[in-house]
């Protein structure tokens, strides 16, 4: 089917775009850093569809829950990269049998790995790699850059106050190798800079500890996909010229776990107007589709959005007729208009529409760039799921069908 037969609302992946997208980051580190692996974010968008295509492009699992872990062995993912603070004790041993990735986040995790010593065949060579997430005070080298601010990161071991190097110790008492050190850190200006002083943290904690680790696991959280914004190869050569301090690609590899830079730029929403009114304070457009499909944290400000109006059909029919009338074509032009969704919620208001053409039943407004956290953030609340197609060379091909109660019932 092409894009005028889609049922809205509606999600819409454009299968070119996200590969070149993925082109991109891994051109970036073949030319920068040609020894890596990079992991796909599950929580970022974990639909089947994706979590399928990703495994063909090569990439690791990127979990951080035992149900991602197990929906990811369930696509066949046997290279897993294992994060989180709340890793579940069974699929952490899994984990350790099928020599996954894991990066240790807690405490627990290291009397769990004891557990394991104690109860496991350790005659079988398991070749799985441990590596520990640090915490450490990004804010004082990239100031109002976190996102947790002047209160810290309230994941991994602590680096200043001692518990990094506690887990290091304890590493070594139960005899396992640490293989990596894990430093994502979550930013809100996702910037160079952010990167740069990761990669030096790194070389500054290998030099003090005497470490010799076979991976750097940078994280993610970089832009993607827009213009005038940092791009892979930008972030990937920062990377380069800070590990260089310490590191050699030969000797060290490099892990990128791209989740919204990845899968936000090829993921656009669209929705259908079904209703306009006329209110003592403003006119009001309702949608098919809700905020909470686009923005479920309700944190953006502005939108990338495209309105498609009927009329615009309506044109090319009436070259066809002559007698088509000319006033069905005219649009007013209104001084405010203001988009809403479909809930019951008056907070579920996307933008307004200042001295633009007057939208009607039948208009649908697309929004671009909304693949990242949407689809596993929306929650059930008035209307389920809804559709999701993917797009390729113009074609589209319907990969979920709408939610009814069938579904939400689990029939």
């Amino acid at each position: 089917m092409n894009r005028n037969q889609l049922q809205t609302p509606c999600y819409v992946i454009h299968q070119e775009e996200l590969k070149q997208g993925i082109d991109l980051l891994k051109e970036s580190l073949q030319n920068y850093w040609n020894n890596y692996i990079i992991g796909y974010s599950f929580k970022t968008n974990s639909l089947p569809f994706l979590v399928e295509e990703m495994k063909k492009y090569g990439f690791y699992a990127e979990v951080v829950s035992e149900d991602e872990y197990r929906l990811a062995k369930s696509f066949g993912y046997t290279n897993i990269i294992y994060n989180g603070p709340v890793k579940g004790k069974e699929s952490f041993f899994d984990a350790l049998s099928i020599g996954a990735i894991i990066n240790l986040d807690a405490k627990r995790e290291l009397r769990w790995l004891r557990e394991w010593q104690e109860s496991a065949d350790l005659t079988k060579e398991i070749k799985f790699k441990i590596g520990l997430r640090v915490n450490f005070n990004l804010e004082e080298m990239t100031p109002k850059e976190t996102s947790a601010g002047e209160e810290g990161s309230r994941f991994g071991f602590s680096y200043e106050t001692g518990e990094l190097k506690d887990a290091i110790e304890e590493l070594e008492k139960l005899g396992i190798k640490l293989s990596g050190l894990h430093l994502h850190v979550s930013s809100k200006t996702r910037s160079v800079a952010i990167y740069r002083n990761l990669a030096k943290k790194a070389c500054e904690i290998k030099e003090k500890y005497g470490l010799r680790p076979e991976y750097i696991d940078i994280g993610g959280g970089y832009f993607g996909g827009m213009k005038n914004r940092p791009q892979f190869p930008d972030y990937v050569k920062a990377i380069r010229e800070e590990l260089l301090a310490g590191f050699l690609p030969e000797n060290t590899m490099l892990i990128m776990e791209p989740g919204t830079s990845i899968i936000t730029p090829p993921i656009e929403f669209i929705s259908t107007v079904v209703d306009v009114r006329d209110t003592y304070a403003n006119r009001i457009v309702t949608l098919d589709g809700s905020r909470i499909d686009v923005d479920p944290l309700h944190s953006k400000s502005s939108y990338f959005y495209q309105i498609e109006y009927t009329s615009q059909q309506e044109e090319k029919d009436s070259q066809k007729d002559k007698n088509f009338s000319q006033e069905a074509m005219d649009r007013k032009v209104r001084e405010k208009q203001i988009v809403c969704g479909l809930t019951c919620m008056e907070n579920d208001r996307l933008f307004a529409l200042e001295n633009q053409k007057e939208l009607k039943e039948g208009d649908r407004i697309s929004f671009q760039k909304v693949g990242g956290y949407t689809m596993c953030l929306t929650p059930l609340f008035i209307r389920y799921f809804p559709r999701v197609y993917v797009e390729n060379k113009g074609e589209c091909q319907l990969v979920r069908r709408a939610w009814s109660e069938n579904e939400y019932c689990g029939g």
